[in-house]
């Protein structure tokens, strides 16, 4: 063999061994584990980006290591978006942390934050200190968030819920005679930026850390949302949200638990995820120590199955036409979804 062709191989050899871990022409979504905290990556086929909250400050600048080495894998080498749920600490606490290590084209939150006290004032005044230098999106319910190559609709912000059903929805729910309002929360949970993602026929919901009665608001009388086929367990598995009248509603295929090993997966919530109506798996970043064995998801399902967690993710890459695959990062794991 010449060695011209020799180097022309080599090279595309190499190429092949650095090509980023996102299948073409797929909405690839990750699901760090930030023991307990969120952030959520979605890359569009074009190669945009848009991150759901950013995980805990400290911990030796722990969680923002583990989204950029996630990012850097994905391709990803601006965050084109980066969305705050809400002002609690595993959620913005890591935005300084993170906006050290990679650029932020836009940050997007729900605007004045309804906590007080030093603990709060501090964690919003180092978060405005970095979204000062990038641009910012303050969004209500029913607006979009422009990330191109998916649909973005935010269904609930500042503690509004959107007003009419999103098209294909609007029945009634029959679920919601069973499941009755709780004392009202005035926390930053009940704030929570909610979102609705599409990509063609798939659907995601990603609500935060939204609470029973605002839950509840997005689907009753009437459901609003309709169905989806990925749902992001609200408020990390916690019964203080994941009413079964949203969840039951939404009807979702898979559901994924962002929760610690003993933070989130509680009990009530994930006997609710795990019972709900054409419910085929759940997939978790941790094992649920407070759920028992008969309500977490099936071992390799599970990212990390004790405490000794490092960079982990669960991976969805979803298709125009609904069908979508999960993965587990610590075993390789994958499970076909066909469009239904």
């Amino acid at each position: 063999m010449m060695p011209s062709m020799r180097k022309l191989l080599l090279i595309v050899f190499l190429a092949f061994l650095s090509a980023p871990l996102r299948a073409a022409g797929t909405l690839d979504v990750y699901f760090i584990d930030v023991e307990g905290g969120q952030a959520t990556l979605f890359v569009t086929p074009s190669g945009k980006s848009m991150l759901v909250d950013t995980g805990w400050p400290g911990f030796n600048g722990r969680d923002a290591e583990r989204i950029v080495t996630v990012a850097k894998a994905a391709g990803v080498t601006r965050l084109d978006y980066v969305v705050i749920t809400h002002y609690h600490m595993d959620h913005v606490g890591g935005v300084p942390q993170l906006a050290a290590r990679i650029p932020v084209g836009t940050y997007v939150d729900h605007g004045r934050c309804v906590e007080t006290g030093k603990e709060a004032d501090d964690l919003v005044r180092a978060y405005v200190h970095e979204r000062d230098r990038a641009s910012h999106l303050i969004v209500r319910a029913g607006d979009q968030i422009p990330l191109e190559g998916a649909n973005v609709r935010v269904v609930a912000a500042a503690g509004q819920a959107i007003q009419r059903p999103l098209a294909g929805a609007g029945g009634p729910n029959p679920f919601c005679a069973a499941t009755k309002p709780r004392e009202v929360d005035p926390s930053e949970n009940a704030q929570s930026l909610g979102m609705l993602i599409t990509f063609g026929k798939f659907r995601m919901i990603d609500l935060g850390d939204l609470t029973w009665n605002k839950e509840l608001a997005l689907v009753c009388p009437v459901n609003k949302l309709g169905t989806v086929d990925v749902y992001l367990s609200t408020h990390h598995g916690l019964d203080q949200s994941n009413a079964p009248a949203i969840v039951d509603a939404l009807h979702p295929r898979v559901a994924v638990t962002n929760n610690g090993a003993t933070k989130g997966g509680s009990l009530e919530a994930m006997q609710t995820i795990r019972t709900s109506p054409g419910i085929e798996d759940v997939w978790q970043l941790h094992y649920a120590q407070n759920a028992g064995t008969d309500n977490n998801a099936r071992e390799p399902f599970i990212v990390n199955v004790d405490q000794d967690a490092s960079v982990s993710w669960i991976k969805v890459s979803a298709d125009l036409d609904g069908g979508f695959t999960v993965t587990n990062s610590r075993n390789g794991e994958t499970k076909n979804y066909p469009p239904r």
